[in-house]
């Protein structure tokens, strides 16, 4: 045992016995027939899933370490992105070193595509692939943490509930990110904030810079240790949400009854949705190295947003939202060309959205449009 081994990604020692044992789970089969037959898997399920289930053993055959296995994940993803994608714009990889390990943090729209299309960047432009921090809530199947473990996602510990143990989960998670970046040179992805900004406002919680920073030295200054771990703020902007629909149905509920209870796997639902559905263009942003003479998390935390929210690249759909929701052309630049918006040439691309938002419920579109919107209201904030 090492001190890590509760949260950690696999060894590629581990990778081939988790393998076999994924592939006689009858569960994981069952989940990847329905996401890669979603129409036939009701009628014709007990043709198909042997058929998967031969096609996956044969395809992960001779994968015996975490890159063998990165590099099946990379095809599955240029797979996806070949029919669900436009265009992936990136800027400021540039000013990035390949030899440093960095801690990126993002704002968060996707449970899994945020990291995947990080990670995607990184792995064609020769960087190291990051370890990922994802929450143990998303983890209510066994198939699904063997997955995340092989990919090099480590474990973020929420179902603590008394404050001691959610002091000492906290203070262990801290200690792995500097050990990963510091002593073994790894790059780390985390999220600015638990659980997605499904309103659009990309806001990075405290608590996320306080953890991180319960592992400094009290001799120490945060200045000091923050430098040390290489923050790098990331903007990521979708030109569409396939969890649109389900995330203002959820905002809906929780305005008009007070809460929101999830169903059982809703999380795990949300993961294939996300994967499955179109997200039209987008836009990976990475900033500077966070190196300022920050006293305190809260000034941390200031230049973090400040980043994530400048280099947030607007998509037509974004301005779209804001116009019917508003009743004013926003005056802002979007795409990555940074193209000033005028709605007159996107006549037909606006009709295509009005449509979409018209497909959710009359009560629940104005939410809807207020996902899409609201990053349009934090640029004129900024401004």
């Amino acid at each position: 045992m090492t001190e890590f081994d509760d949260i950690r990604p696999y060894r590629d020692d581990e990778v081939r016995p988790i393998l076999d044992r994924l592939l006689a789970d009858p569960e994981l089969i069952d989940a990847v027939t329905r996401l890669k037959f979603s129409k036939l898997h009701s009628w014709l399920g007990w043709l198909l899933k042997p058929l998967v289930r031969s096609k996956l053993t044969q395809q992960l055959a001779a994968i015996h370490d975490v890159q063998g296995l990165q590099s099946v994940v990379e095809k599955y993803l240029s797979g996806m992105m070949s029919t669900r994608v436009k265009d992936l714009t990136v800027s400021g990889l540039e000013k990035l070193d390949k030899h440093n390990a960095y801690l990126f943090i993002s704002n968060h729209r996707d449970i899994t595509m945020d990291p995947a299309f990080v990670n995607w960047v990184l792995y064609h432009n020769d960087y190291n692939t990051l370890r990922i921090a994802i929450g143990d809530n998303l983890l209510t199947k066994p198939f699904v943490s063997d997955l995340m473990r092989l990919n090099k996602s480590f474990i973020v510990n929420r179902s603590a509930k008394a404050p001691r143990e959610k002091l000492k989960a906290a203070k262990h998670l801290s200690a792995y990110i500097h050990h990963s970046i510091v002593n073994e040179n790894a790059n780390i992805w985390i999220a600015q904030r638990e659980g997605r900004a499904k309103d659009g406002k990309d806001k990075t919680n405290s608590a996320v810079l306080g953890m991180i920073m319960l592992n400094k030295p009290k001799n120490e200054t945060l200045a000091d240790y923050a430098k040390k771990l290489r923050i790098v703020p990331v903007s990521i902007s979708y030109e569409l949400d396939p969890c649109d629909a389900a995330k203002a149905r959820e905002l809906y509920l929780h305005r008009t009854e007070g809460s929101y209870q999830k169903e059982e796997h809703e999380d795990v639902r949300s993961i294939a949705m996300g994967i499955a559905g179109n997200k039209g263009n987008i836009h990976l942003a990475f900033g500077d190295v966070l190196e300022g003479d920050y006293q305190d998390t809260d000034e941390l935390v200031a230049a973090l947003d400040h980043q994530i929210l400048g280099n947030y690249v607007l998509h037509a759909t974004n301005c779209f939202a804001y116009e019917m929701l508003h009743g004013v052309v926003p005056k802002v630049n979007y795409s990555a060309k940074n193209i000033a918006y005028d709605p007159i040439p996107l006549a037909a691309e606006r009709a295509e959205f009005e449509a979409r938002i018209n497909a959710i419920p009359a009560e629940q579109r104005d939410i809807a449009l207020g996902i899409y919107a609201n990053p349009v209201v934090s640029k004129l904030a900024e401004c």
